[in-house]
């Protein structure tokens, strides 16, 4: 038997008894299927081999999960060269799976698809043609990315991350297949890191909070392998939130202290230190540390005071007056200062524009549940009703459906009211 030239990952192979690159493509995609939830989940046998041959590149994060689960290590430790481009298996039927929508028409219909045209297949084109990247190219995926995190904020995750990962997919083809030069080819990378990180959070939104993870940890892969500090300083954050709903408040705190590490080595402007500090009370709050959330959101208020700059990256602008209210109104909440976080919650929803409706859902599902907490059923039935409202209208935060569920259930001791009953019947018909 030949060796291959990929010996870490043969010997890994071999160590768990799959002694043909058949039977380790078949493992890895059994792994796969349950780590990724997938029961379709396929790694071919020419992909498999493809990763035991020399250099493989480094593969996309559903296959970086299936081998995590196959042999209990990532890529970085099985022979896969980092600096590489991501592997990819070419789409069988691309057009069937993202077909081509007008980017305005997507938004204001609030459809999570939005096509990339250019890289539809054609009769004209012929098998061998090439793939050739350019400027128009990497503005089209910009936009492209763009418009995601603009139909998440919103209409939320739920219905947006399965057509999310298909782009991820898309740009992953054309890192593997595309003709560009150095400058195209790092711009590709990345809007691969951006996506990544995207598609983590509307898993999250989605409550798909094993494949966040994934995402996450691959776009923070991604981020350290590049030296792109701006998308660590991102995923961290967005990392951090996700913590904090997990219950891993000192998690979260962590993942805060690192992101402001890396904020620091590209002197991030004053709207990213906004961000990284209201994450930061969050989680003090989630502790219930009064003193340390208190100084984080008033370090959050005087960064946000500051105001907009030419140097924001895009991923701050949901950070706007509306939603910084109610991050803190959520901290207020979670400290059991309820008379406080209700005044707050309630500016929140009526600053919050039709641009981040998922945010204003949100906003009046805590209003509602700390509304429960202050003895104020009138006030929880009118915010749950609004919220409820946002969800009919088209929002799909699966976060916020949660959040209803909630407030149910907090209403359960208060059945002796006819508001709460009500409120209890509505929220139990309307969300299930």
């Amino acid at each position: 038997m030949r060796t291959p030239a990929n010996q870490v990952l043969f010997a890994a192979r071999i160590g768990q008894g799959w002694f043909s690159q058949e039977a380790a493509a078949q493992g890895v995609s059994a792994a796969g299927q349950q780590a990724l939830r997938d029961s379709g989940y396929e790694v071919s046998v020419r992909t498999y081999r493809r990763w035991e041959s020399t250099n493989p590149g480094w593969p996309r994060p559903d296959q970086a999960t299936a081998l995590r689960a196959a042999f209990g290590r990532g890529p970085e430790y099985l022979g896969f060269a980092t600096e590489s481009a991501t592997a990819f298996d070419s789409l069988p039927n691309p057009a069937v799976m993202i077909p081509p929508v007008k980017r305005r028409e997507a938004l204001s219909a609030g459809a999570a698809v939005i096509g990339l045209p250019w890289l539809s297949p054609s009769p004209a084109r012929s098998a061998t043609s090439e793939l050739r990247v350019g400027r128009d190219e990497i503005e089209l995926l910009h936009a492209t990315a763009a418009d995601l995190d603009a139909i998440d904020q919103q209409f939320g995750g739920d219905r947006l991350w399965r057509t999310a990962k298909m782009h991820l997919s898309w740009v992953h083809h054309v890192i593997d297949h595309g003709v560009y030069n150095d400058d195209i080819g790092q711009e590709l990378h990345g809007i691969a890191g951006q996506l990544t990180t995207s598609l983590g959070w509307f898993c999250y939104d989605a409550e798909q909070q094993t494949e966040a993870r994934v995402y996450f940890s691959e776009a923070l892969n991604t981020a350290m392998i590049s030296g792109d500090e701006p998308l660590a300083t991102r995923t961290l954050s967005n990392m951090a939130r996700q913590s904090v709903d997990l219950d891993k408040p000192r998690e979260a705190i962590r993942f805060v202290r690192t992101a402001e590490r890396h904020a620091a080595l590209w002197d991030a402007p004053p709207r990213v230190t906004a961000l990284l500090a209201i994450r930061l009370a969050q989680g003090y709050a989630r502790l219930g540390d009064e003193m340390n959330t208190s100084h984080a959101i008033k370090r959050a208020w005087r960064a946000s005071d500051q105001g907009v700059s030419d140097r924001d990256p895009e991923w701050t602008g949901f950070l706007n007056e509306a939603e910084l209210v109610c991050l803190e109104g959520m901290c207020r909440s979670d400290l059991s200062q309820h008379k406080r976080a209700v005044r707050l919650l309630e500016r929140s929803s009526d600053l919050q524009d039709i641009e981040h409706s998922r945010n204003r859902g949100m906003c009046l599902a805590r209003l509602a549940h700390a509304a429960v907490q202050d003895h104020d059923l009138d006030r929880t039935a009118d915010a749950a009703k609004e919220s409820l409202r946002l969800i009919e209208g088209g929002q799909s935060s699966t976060r916020t459906r949660r959040q209803l569920a909630l407030v149910r259930d907090s209403l359960t001791p208060h059945q002796a009211s006819p508001q709460a009953r009500d409120t209890i019947d509505m929220l139990t018909n309307r969300i299930a």
